[in-house]
């Protein structure tokens, strides 16, 4: 008799749960752009990322993950030309600020997702710069096969404090702001 209702609770248990169908759409990174901006006391400079692969996964037509690599040896500046642009690529590429020679590539994997409307979206997700590791929170929106999302990213988490006045004294109008924005148009 045991038997017999250990084996209807585990029967009853295995139905009652309902088995989460996981979509997993791979996002087209050649299609994909990620702008970064980043701030100084006396403006900004911003270029490119370009993504080396990501995916969104869905239940159904809702968001529940996704994954991103970031080829952080292809980032280059949109608004500077010639010797300028040449050195602050050099600059940004360096170990003062992503040490691409150590660190290629930077991730962003969803740990948590959260419906806000019909089509948008709060995600916290684990992003990886320079092999530092930090939650971050944001807003995602999806229409169709399109995503768009802006990060605000504080860049000395990851140990990322070249020209930060909340490590080093006396910068002046030398300070370069601690957050910069990555904004992400995907296409999967």
């Amino acid at each position: 008799m045991k038997k017999i209702v250990l084996a209807g609770l585990v029967a009853f248990v295995a139905f009652s749960f309902k088995a989460v169908d996981v979509e997993k759409k791979e996002v087209k990174a050649n299609e994909s752009k990620i702008v970064w901006k980043g701030y100084k006391v006396t403006g900004s400079h911003e270029g490119n990322i370009i993504l080396k692969s990501g995916s969104l996964s869905f239940n159904e037509d809702k968001l529940i993950g996704g994954e991103f690599v970031m080829d952080m040896t292809s980032l280059n500046v949109t608004d500077l030309e010639g010797e300028y642009k040449g050195k602050l690529e050099g600059h940004l590429k360096s170990d003062d600020f992503f040490g691409i020679e150590n660190y290629p590539t930077a991730s962003l994997v969803f740990t948590d997702v959260k419906a806000t409307g019909k089509n948008s979206y709060s995600v916290t997700g684990d992003l990886t710069i320079k092999g530092k590791t930090n939650p971050i929170t944001f807003s995602i929106s999806i229409y169709g096969n399109k995503a768009t999302a802006s990060l605000k990213v504080d860049r000395t988490k990851y140990d990322v404090k070249y020209g930060s006045a909340s490590f080093f004294d006396g910068l002046k109008d030398k300070a370069i702001y601690d957050e910069f924005d990555l904004v992400t148009d995907l296409q999967f």
